[in-house]
Parts: C-alpha cells; structure tokens; sequence
C-alpha cells in the first residue's frame, strides 16, 4: 500500500530556510514515522512507511556529510563532534540495510526498527545539544548553506523518490 501522506521535511519551495532548520524539519519528520511505524501492525504499511523512513534518513545523511559536516569541521576546527557523527551515521546505514533486505515481521525486525530509532535518538539529541549551538555561534552562513543543502536534498529526493518535500 502506497503512502500518501505528506512529509514534513525540510524542503519547500523557497531556499532561503537555515541549515539547522532544515535538519531540525528533518528530525521532526523522521521521529514522526518512527511513531508511525510502532503503532502499525499491518506488514505491507509498515514495509511502506519504513522504506519512507529509510529514504529519508539516506537524504538526510547525505546533505549532512556532504555539506553541513565539512562546514563545521572548517568553521569550529572540531576533530570529534563530526568524527562521531559520521561514525554514527554508518551505524545507521547498517541498520537501514538489514531492514531494508527483511521483511516487516517478527521480533527481530521490530528489534532492528527499535535499535534504529534509539540510535537515532541519540544522534539527534547530541546534534541539538552540541553541534547546532556551536554552529548557531559560529561564522557559518546558515542561509547559504540551508539554500545549498536544499537544492540538494531536492536531487537527492527526487532521485531517490518516496517522500515529497513540502515546507517546513
């Protein structure tokens, strides 16, 4: 069963939203489909909202690593906030592998979706309690670099399908 509903990710029409509140839209969105996806029990809406989740989460990662990170790597000359977060990131890849090669059955699977969500709990909650303050703090544009990572979450999107970008 296909997916309707809209997502509310971060991107919109306009490209002139902040970086961070880019990946915050992204955040909300993905901590959304995790509710989703416990509360539901049929398999073929869970395989549904699970392959939007994953979609999501690939985008997501990528517009980090490939813009947000290396700006806050050069602006804060950090050598452990971005390390960490790329590691974690790899750790949610496997996960997203393993979900995606199974089947929305049995315990296993709900205990590879509840590991996934904690992992991912945990990396947001370090990137709203220490990377996003000292982002906000320092010399980063964040328009410019939201403006950059929208335009390519929207290729990234549109490549990969499954969630429909709407503004935050």
């Amino acid at each position: 069963m296909p997916i309707t509903k809209t997502r509310p990710t971060s991107v919109g029409k306009s490209t002139t939203v902040d970086a961070i509140a880019l990946l915050k839209a992204d955040h909300t969105a993905v901590e959304q489909l995790f509710a989703e996806i416990s509360q539901t029990r049929a398999p073929a809406t869970k395989k549904a909202l699970l392959a939007e989740l994953c979609t999501l989460l690939t985008v997501h990662m990528a517009i980090e690593e490939d813009i947000f990170y290396p700006a806050v790597r050069t602006a804060l000359k950090d050598k452990a906030l971005v390390p960490e977060a790329v590691v974690e990131h790899a750790g949610v890849r496997d996960l997203i592998a393993q979900l995606q090669d199974g089947e929305p059955d049995g315990e296993v699977f709900n205990a590879k979706v509840k590991v996934l969500s904690e992992y991912v709990a945990h990396h947001v909650k370090e990137e709203h309690q220490e990377m996003f303050p000292k982002a906000k703090a320092s010399s980063i544009d964040l328009l410019a670099l939201g403006a950059e990572m929208a335009v390519r979450q929207q290729v990234l999107t549109a490549k990969l399908g499954s969630v429909k970008p709407v503004a935050p």
